[in-house]
């Protein structure tokens, strides 16, 4: 089973897509969530993104994103309605107001971060690091070091994750209990953290032995075997993107 930020192998329209353009259409994506006030816009992110998780077959890690930023996103909602007083008055505070405008932010923050969110996720797993790191190399001419560096972060998220719980499954063979309210939580995650960074630095260490050994410093943009072609698909995918940025500017709400 596919653990987190894992390639998911498939033959679907973004499996196909050269790995250059999908980041770009993605960050297209991204830019347009937040250059639009409109919520037809996003909601039609919305919809595009549920459909291209539906066609690679990641509805279900599409959902679990959305619902963990959906969560985080609140607590920036709130701040937002708290802090932000425009519109009409609609609650009286000692510090200000909320108003109707400052509902629709709090509104667009929640729906803006998790409509951006799943297209750049999406793009990770159809994506192997590898081809994402020397398509960066051969197309955009980036540094081999840099596309090592981005694709090695992103590597090691579901690696530092899996070590985490491997560490709190061990505490609670020990008796540990992680039940209980989120602040009882933290205080007893936060001890574990000392392990985790020993575990990260000795991964990250033998990492970059084996990278030397296998001649890391020697790797430039000829290196690699495999090209990278930009295909019917890829240009599609960058009219849609350009499109919808156009949309978002002028539509209004």
């Amino acid at each position: 089973m596919n653990g987190f930020l894992e390639y998911v192998p498939g033959n679907s329209f973004l499996h196909r897509m050269n790995p250059v353009a999908k980041l770009l259409v993605s960050f297209i994506i991204v830019i347009t969530c937040f250059v639009t006030k409109s919520f037809i816009v996003l909601a039609a992110i919305l919809v595009l993104d549920a459909v291209l998780a539906a066609t690679c077959g990641l509805t279900k890690q599409a959902l679990g994103l959305a619902k963990a930023v959906a969560i985080f996103s609140l607590l920036l909602a709130v701040l937002a309605l708290l802090f932000t007083p425009e519109g009409d008055v609609l609650v009286e505070l000692p510090w200000g107001f909320i108003g109707t405008e400052s509902v629709l932010n709090a509104i667009r923050i929640v729906l803006r971060l998790v409509a951006c969110a799943v297209p750049l996720f999406l793009t990770f797993y159809v994506t192997k690091l590898t081809d994402m790191a020397n398509a960066m190399v051969k197309i955009l001419h980036l540094p081999y070091k840099y596309a090592f560096t981005f694709t090695s972060t992103v590597h090691f998220i579901p690696v530092f994750m899996n070590d985490m719980s491997g560490i709190m499954e061990a505490q609670m063979a020990r008796g540990v209990e992680f039940d209980g309210g989120l602040a009882k939580r933290i205080s007893l995650m936060i001890p574990l953290c000392v392990p985790l960074l020993v575990s990260s630095v000795r991964k990250t260490n033998s990492a970059a032995i084996a990278a030397e050994v296998r001649g890391f410093n020697l790797r430039s943009r000829t290196s690699g075997y495999k090209e990278y072609p930009f295909g019917a698909t890829d240009f599609i995918a960058f009219a849609v993107g350009v499109l919808l940025v156009i949309v978002g500017i002028f539509v209004p709400l």
